[in-house]
């Protein structure tokens, strides 16, 4: 029989830069609490509403997932796509202290992370497991981008790996 040698670091949002300080590329995690979704469509709408002086959530200590909430439910879409990416830096700049999604970022935007205390985990894209982890889902901005609106997800458990942290990456 093989020992069980998984560390899951299980972690609860809103999340404190003490959480961020001690969590290191390959560190599995579980992530419980409030997330919020974002994709191409919204996140620059998000930026640009942020800079507009228009708080539509709390981003201090805040999660961002990279997905849209559709009646399949949810899972990552590609981290790098140019929509996404540009906002990591600005997003993370204004408190956000976790990225789900997957792929490979930029060395800039990994750099952008590090300087403002954030980092970026990826989550398997596995919609059946990931929508079992989601407790409520309500929209909270954009209502009209339709299932890639910004929605507010309870989540108890939703799994990931840290891919990009200080400044460093596994891509």
């Amino acid at each position: 029989m093989c020992a069980d040698k998984r560390i899951i670091k299980k972690i609860q949002t809103p999340i404190i830069s003490e959480t961020i300080q001690n969590l290191k590329i390959g560190d599995k995690i579980e992530l419980y609490g409030t997330i919020f979704t974002g994709r191409d469509a919204a996140l620059p709408k998000l930026v640009e509403s942020i800079k507009n002086g228009e708080k539509l959530f709390d981003t201090e200590g805040a999660v961002v997932m990279h997905t849209a909430m559709s009646p399949a439910g949810i899972s990552p879409t590609t981290s790098n796509k140019e929509e996404i990416e540009e906002s990591l830096p600005f997003l993370s700049r204004m408190g956000v202290r976790m990225h789900i999604g997957k792929g490979a970022l930029s060395p800039e935007t990994v750099e952008s992370l590090d300087k403002y205390g954030s980092i970026f985990v990826v989550t398997p894209p596995a919609a059946a497991l990931l929508t079992s982890r989601l407790i409520s889902s309500e929209v909270v901005a954009f209502p009209e981008e339709g299932m890639e609106a910004i929605h507010r997800l309870n989540v108890c458990g939703i799994p990931g790996i840290v891919a990009s942290a200080h400044g460093e990456s596994v891509y």
